[in-house]
């Protein structure tokens, strides 16, 4: 419904002036049934692949209903993903049609036309007796928060550069946020986000928490001495895995029918459209993403910040591949600060704070990982693909990417220190959701704020946009977080915020 009238208060008057005594069932309550005063109204935006892949998840939570989709992408026209089927074939499912397609013959999956049939399909099937609205479908997010005054919250499924205006436009006109990762991609701009937080006092719902693992066992080691003092933590991921570009493009394809280009840039610098700045690489790009850490560091890390105190870092330093070509027959290195490096160590230096002492820690992607340490040597053993690894002075803790099943090596060393009891989450079943959503979805309805707050992410926001800083200008920064710049390198600070497109600027007030 696009009037200004509240949905709610539209279904009440016209049930009272027509006299209806047939109460729906979904009124009555039981079981798994929630009336629609009390469901969250949700928009959402951004329905690429993985857009449309979380949307299937929360069609089945019955505390929210989908009313909006929003996307500069009308028709599934271009799209990539993991596999060929993978998303048709779970859609398929969700909606119990084997024949639903969103365009031609092997199309993948994506665009608002599709989430908007995605989400009237779902709930006729699954609601047949209730009485809802169809989901209205905007391409520009500025006319859903204008127009859709009943929405009570918002997801942003955009990709990374879309993230800060989208929710600081949001917060201001009330409504309550879950955000993927990252908060922004630039430092400045993610501030921007967490203050307008914190100002506007509305739910917030950083998504990364609900994939965090515990670092319950591994404070346990630390505080019993199994290490000695921790001095490094080493984090790895085999991403990228999505191609990184190492020239900008040339050729000038046209726009493709149905997608709005200039929305789907936003704030960033007009330029012509090509297919390899958008769907599913545009994290490779410092302009619309934020790189592998700001894809992954998230899940693996965030818990790590806040278990060992981290603030922002005082250094970052990158060492990171280039990429050569020929010139007149003569071969040249390329300068790059438009794209991420195929691979990368960086390392990130932190001050002492609260019980623990100054630490490093190395991120490592593309492939690279820390050399085998002789523990595991001794059990015969090599590192995995992705892990984490806590060292300390008298020993080590390996674990995996985001935490899971940590464990001293060599394992003779197990025997001597005891385990913390803790069981990993079964995974969630239809219409579950992951207990930091709950927390968000009870404050939505005035409860306190949730450990997935925005108010939580601002050390590992600063952290990993400045990592994207030292990429870009490929050397050794130094931060004064007391007045939030570069203090070694003058001309890297322009990367700590983006030069907004007239129209564009963050909504502060």
């Amino acid at each position: 419904m696009k009037s200004p009238m509240n949905r709610r208060k539209f279904l009440g008057t016209a049930a009272a002036s027509a006299g209806i005594t047939i109460i729906p069932r979904h009124v009555l309550g039981g079981p798994g049934i929630v009336a629609p005063s009390d469901k969250i109204t949700l928009a959402y935006i951004g329905t690429g692949t993985q857009g449309l892949r979380e949307m299937l998840r929360l069609l089945a939570v019955p505390e929210i209903q989908i009313v909006s989709v929003c996307d500069p992408c009308k028709n599934a026209a271009g799209y990539r993903d993991w596999s060929r089927s993978g998303l048709l074939n779970d859609i398929r499912a969700a909606l119990g049609k084997s024949d639903w397609s969103a365009g031609g013959e092997g199309a993948i999956p994506g665009g608002r036309d599709a989430a908007k049939n995605i989400v009237d399909t779902y709930y006729a099937n699954q609601r047949a007796a209730d009485s809802f609205q169809a989901c209205s479908s905007y391409a520009d997010y500025r006319e859903l928060l204008d127009k859709e005054k009943d929405v009570d919250a918002v997801k942003i499924m955009t990709p990374d550069h879309l993230h800060g205006v989208i929710s600081i436009a949001a917060m201001r006109k009330h409504k309550h946020v879950i955000l993927h990762k990252p908060i922004a991609n630039r430092l400045d701009e993610a501030k921007m986000v967490i203050d307008t937080a914190r100002q506007t006092g509305v739910a917030t719902h950083f998504e990364p928490w609900e994939a965090n693992g515990s670092m319950a066992q591994v404070l346990a080691w630390i505080k019993a001495g199994a290490i000695g003092v921790l001095r490094e933590v080493h984090n790895w991921t085999n991403r990228p895995v999505w191609p990184q570009y190492t020239s900008l493009p040339t050729d000038k394809p046209p726009v493709p029918e149905g997608f709005n280009w200039d929305l789907w840039l936003g704030p960033e610098a007009d330029r012509p459209y090509h297919p390899d700045y958008t769907h599913m690489v545009f994290r490779g790009w410092y302009d619309f993403g934020g790189g592998s850490m700001a894809d992954m560091g998230h899940y693996s890390l965030w818990t790590v910040f806040r278990a060992l105190e981290w603030r922002e870092p005082l250094s970052v330093e990158p060492m990171l591949t280039h990429t050569c070509e020929f010139r007149d027959s003569v071969a040249a290195r390329v300068k790059n600060d438009f794209s991420f490096p195929t691979a990368s160590i960086v390392r990130f230096k932190f001050p002492a704070g609260g019980q623990f002492p100054a630490l490093d820690l190395i991120w490592y992607e593309g492939g690279m990982r820390p050399p085998t340490p002789p523990e595991l040597q001794e059990d015969k053993k090599e590192l995995p693909i992705e892990g984490m690894m806590f060292v300390g002075e008298r020993g080590k803790i390996l674990a995996g990417f985001r935490v899971e099943n940590p464990r001293l090596i060599p394992e003779r060393r197990m025997r001597k220190y005891p385990r913390v009891e803790w069981h990993a989450a079964p995974p969630l079943s239809p219409g579950e959701v992951a207990p930091s959503m709950r927390e968000w979805m009870k404050a939505v309805k005035g409860g306190g704020p949730p450990t997935s707050s925005f108010s939580f992410a601002g050390p590992i926001a600063d952290a990993i946009n400045l990592y994207s800083v030292a990429l870009r200008t490929g050397q050794k920064i130094t931060f004064d977080a007391r007045n939030r710049k570069i203090s070694n390198l003058a001309e890297a600070n322009q990367y700590l915020s983006r030069q907004y497109r007239p129209g564009w600027e963050p909504q502060l007030s």
